[in-house]
């Protein structure tokens, strides 16, 4: 069956939760400000300029990613991606990755942004595979448990 890539609409809010929790339980832990943002998406996500998308295949979500608005005109913030445990290694995160790309593309943005561990390497060399540099780590990074900051220009 045929991976789909569909936008965020509010029946989906509970498998962006879920499905993120879980990734944070099993690589980091789960901070007080990652359930406030995740448990309301549209809040801190879709009504600030944002966007999610979902891998679906049939009436499964596989997977979840977000685009977040910096303070930067034209730079979003790639974050919030995670995929079901059972279909890791299926390269639905890659297929997500593509998907945003080109969205930001399409959207003639300048770049986009991420923070991420180190630690998750098959992540971190998909990233530069896909052209990502690394940056300065600001000292007030936003996530305790990020440890590299990585931008694409479009």
């Amino acid at each position: 069956m045929a991976i789909n890539i569909i936008n965020y609409t509010p029946e989906f809010a509970r498998d962006f939760f879920e499905l993120n929790i879980e990734w944070l339980q099993t690589f980091f832990y789960v901070e007080p400000y990652d359930e406030e943002v995740l448990s309301k998406p549209e809040t801190y996500i879709i009504n600030k300029g944002g966007y999610i998308f979902f891998a679906k295949e049939g009436n499964t979500i596989l997977g979840t990613v977000a685009l977040m608005p910096t303070n930067e005109e034209g730079i979003l913030e790639l974050t919030k991606m995670a995929v079901l445990p059972e279909r890791r290694g299926e390269k639905i995160g890659q297929q997500l990755l593509d998907y945003c790309i080109d969205f930001a593309k399409a959207k003639a943005l300048k770049s986009l942004l991420l923070y991420s561990n180190t630690k998750l390497k098959n992540a971190i060399y998909l990233y530069r595979k896909y052209g990502f540099i690394e940056l300065q780590l600001e000292e007030n990074s936003p996530y305790n448990r990020g440890n590299i900051k990585m931008l694409l220009e479009l």
